[in-house]
């Protein structure tokens, strides 16, 4: 290919898809080592001011060469061969740095590959690099004492979101085709929601999690697990499939006795699907920037010929169902306290005022009965989902209550405020919206339906039945053709 052509053909793939960039690999547009160069020659450009990709894999080069060496032989490792992604650092890659964003684990080099990593090289794809994380993921926002913060590419004094809020960031500014995160508390929603990308969470236990951190390095990550899962983030919905086809399925041991395989979707047109939604709710007002998005989402699908329906799940209380996604978050994924804090906790766990605070502590002193008894609760949820999605087909909600906020690193979680345009809310309703298909094991996809006023970008959060992922990718990729799908952000 000609210099100059072969300029011109790297900037005109600077944003496409995944599968695009796959196509025009296996067309002789490019090779994958030119395209592997021109997301390092970004990363090079634009990465100092985002601080997304925080750790490179020194082998993408002689990978990319590999890539198209096998190419060259007709060894196509299916329609993702060569292309150029990146991966979340909490997920462990050979030979690659890899922190979790902890200063423990500051000079952690893992020897082998988490199971999300070994998958993507099996599809013949160039792993870049890491990209930032909160410490241990346990933050809406993206900074810690290794690498420090990381900005969002529409508006850099804001957050891209945590914990996969370098991963999501990466993709929108074009340093990446494809990445994959995790998601416990809307790690994969909420930065894609923040930076107009879209975000999978999976069903539970369809992507194994062997090589994640937390836990720590060494120990398996094994089934069943109760809320947190891996999934991918892209600039498609259809990038979206294809990575989860390539990512889902048993690991080790488990992969002896089942396989996995996707359902289709159970529509062909947005005129098939029927659909419920909520848009805000008096427990975690929708900030109006963002509901109006919204609503102009949900009357396009109208127009489009989608049966909607307004209105919860029947059975379903939205305020139980988030305070039994909490108390479980809290209980089974939060250091746990010193000895000699328990007394004080517990007199502030008698005072349940319904504040974050007093849930918490109830949560970190809480009896194994009480406990077992939301593990019950949890299960009681995901049968009144699974009887909705009987008659109905996904579920609309928002991703979050707001878009992307100012950076605060100030203070903890549970005491942090955010500010929106109804006034003053507790920063951990950031969670709210998510926190229905974690407590369930729901499939949820985050999808771009437009911009604030502001310009900054807006995420519907699209709710399929267990198992059936490919219900919600395939509506967001069709709602594309009414809102509109992936810009890039001014300046990229």
């Amino acid at each position: 290919m000609p210099a100059r052509a072969g300029r011109a053909a790297d900037v005109a793939l600077d944003f496409v898809s995944a599968l695009d960039a796959g196509r025009a690999i296996r067309g002789g547009q490019i090779s994958s080592l030119e395209l592997t160069t021109r997301m390092l020659d970004r990363i090079g450009q634009h990465n100092g001011k985002l601080n997304a990709v925080v750790a490179l894999a020194g082998d993408a080069a002689e990978r990319a060469r590999a890539a198209d060496l096998a190419a060259a032989r007709r060894d196509w490792r299916g329609p993702l061969h060569g292309v150029p992604c990146t991966i979340k650092d909490c997920f462990e890659v050979a030979g690659v740095t890899t922190t979790a964003g902890s200063p423990a684990l500051r000079s952690h080099v893992p020897a082998r590959d988490a199971a999300v990593a070994a998958r993507l090289r099996a599809a013949g794809m160039v792993i870049l690099g890491k990209t930032n994380v909160p410490m241990f993921n346990a933050d809406w926002q993206t900074y810690n004492a290794v690498y420090g913060q990381t900005n969002n590419p529409w508006d850099v004094t804001r957050t891209p979101g945590g914990s996969t809020g370098g991963g999501a960031a990466a993709l929108a500014a074009g340093l990446t085709y494809l990445e994959v995160g995790s998601d416990l508390a809307g790690s994969v929603r909420i930065p894609s929601h923040f930076c107009g990308v879209y975000g999978h969470k999976s069903s539970l236990d369809v992507i194994p999690l062997r090589g994640h951190i937390p836990p720590p390095p060494g120990i398996p990550a094994t089934p069943p697990s109760t809320l947190p899962v891996a999934g991918p983030l892209a600039r498609s919905a259809a990038d979206l499939r294809v990575a989860l086809e390539a990512l889902g399925g048993p690991d080790g041991d488990e992969a002896r006795a089942w396989r996995w395989s996707l359902p289709p979707a159970r529509g062909a047109r947005l005129a098939d699907y029927r659909i419920g939604y909520v848009l805000d709710h008096p427990r975690c007002p929708v900030s109006p920037e963002v509901g109006d998005a919204l609503a102009a989402t949900v009357e396009a699908l109208r127009k489009a010929g989608a049966q909607l329906t307004e209105g919860w799940p029947q059975g379903m209380t939205a305020e139980d169902q988030f305070d039994t996604y909490y108390m479980l978050l809290v209980a089974h994924f939060v250091p746990p306290v010193h000895a000699d804090q328990i007394p004080a906790l517990r007199q502030r766990a008698a005072v349940q005022d319904g504040s974050y605070l007093a849930r918490y502590a109830l949560a970190v002193t809480a009896s194994d009965a009480y406990m077992q008894a939301m593990e019950t609760r949890r299960r009681q949820a995901r049968g009144v989902w699974q009887a909705y999605f009987r008659t109905h087909d996904a579920f609309l909600l928002p991703t979050a209550l707001v878009p992307a906020f100012p950076h605060d690193p100030a203070g903890t979680p549970l005491l942090r405020v955010l500010a929106t345009p109804r006034g003053e809310r507790p920063y951990l309703d950031i969670c709210f919206w998510t926190s229905f298909a974690s407590l369930a094991g729901l499939p949820a996809t985050t999808a771009p339906v437009g911009l604030t006023p502001g310009g900054l970008p807006v995420g519907v959060q699209i709710v399929g039945p267990y198992l059936e992922d490919a219900t919600p990718i395939d509506l967001a990729g069709r709602l594309a053709d009414v809102v509109g799908g992936f810009r890039p952000p001014p300046g990229f």
